[in-house]
């Protein structure tokens, strides 16, 4: 009875961390650039009580042998890379990413973070920043007597001063693309962060060698669906119903024996 209990004890617990995971995922449907977490589980030991192969008699042997498991874990969570809607913004220091890739960001403080949050301003000096303040790298800036700026899918940066009526180029939007983005650490304000799984990063010119496009005056949306994570939610909440229930008929069972003493 009570290897009953602590394995649907350990489920509850999983099923716990799965909604925890659902409902961050749908906290954040409006967060631009945001992917949406997917946990995996795995079974916990195995009690071995026979092993398969083990003989029965002088001459037979107990074809698959007795395991009892102990439950359930969550092995490791997963962010799933699919490409968000691009959404239309209209303002031009918006860039989507139509594909792979993120932009790099620079800390200030030699650390450097990845987003596809390309929601970007003009700090004091014109130079490009996050929402937060932090430079775009390579950095770009903008002439203070720019009168407009366009960023061409291959990353190009031009502007157009007072005076002149040719395009001035501004700098070069480059993304980095990783041999395995899933490897990131999510940090917190849209940011990632390099890991040894995900590997150094390469940056790249927008459209070359599998990275992706830029689209300006647009935003990439999250991938999160909602439809998919209240069914995902529902099936969690039934799944935590169902383990409860079973340490409820473990723990009727258990006082059935008691009152036979």
């Amino acid at each position: 009875m009570f290897r009953a209990m602590r394995s649907a004890a350990s489920g509850m617990q999983s099923q716990q961390t799965n909604v925890d995971t659902i409902a961050n995922n749908i906290a954040n449907v409006n967060t631009a650039g945001f992917k949406r977490n997917r946990l995996n589980f795995r079974s916990l030991l195995y009690a071995t009580l026979r092993d398969p192969g083990s003989a029965t008699t002088s001459t037979q042997r107990n074809p698959t042998g007795l395991q009892i498991g102990s439950g359930a874990e969550v092995a490791s969570s997963i962010k799933l890379n699919t490409q968000g809607d691009l959404e239309l913004t209209n303002n031009d220091l918006d860039i989507g990413i139509q594909g792979d890739g993120f932009f790099r960001i620079d800390l200030g403080n030699g650390e450097f973070r990845y987003t596809r949050d390309g929601s970007f301003r003009k700090d004091s000096n014109g130079s490009l920043v996050t929402v937060d303040g932090f430079k775009l790298q390579p950095a770009i800036t903008i002439p203070q007597d720019a009168l407009g700026i366009t960023v061409g899918q291959d990353g190009t940066v031009q502007v157009r001063v007072a005076g002149s009526e040719s395009l001035q180029t501004a700098g070069q939007i480059l993304v980095t693309r990783f041999a395995n983005a899933a490897g990131l650490r999510a940090e917190g304000q849209n940011f990632f962060s390099v890991t040894d799984s995900s590997g150094p990063g390469v940056q790249q010119q927008p459209g070359t060698q599998g990275a992706g496009f830029l689209r300006q005056g647009f935003l990439e949306r999250s991938n999160v669906s909602v439809v998919d994570e209240l069914i995902n939610l529902i099936q969690a909440q039934r799944n935590y119903e169902v383990n409860s229930r079973t340490i409820k008929v473990a723990d009727e069972m258990l006082q059935q024996v008691s009152n036979l003493a």
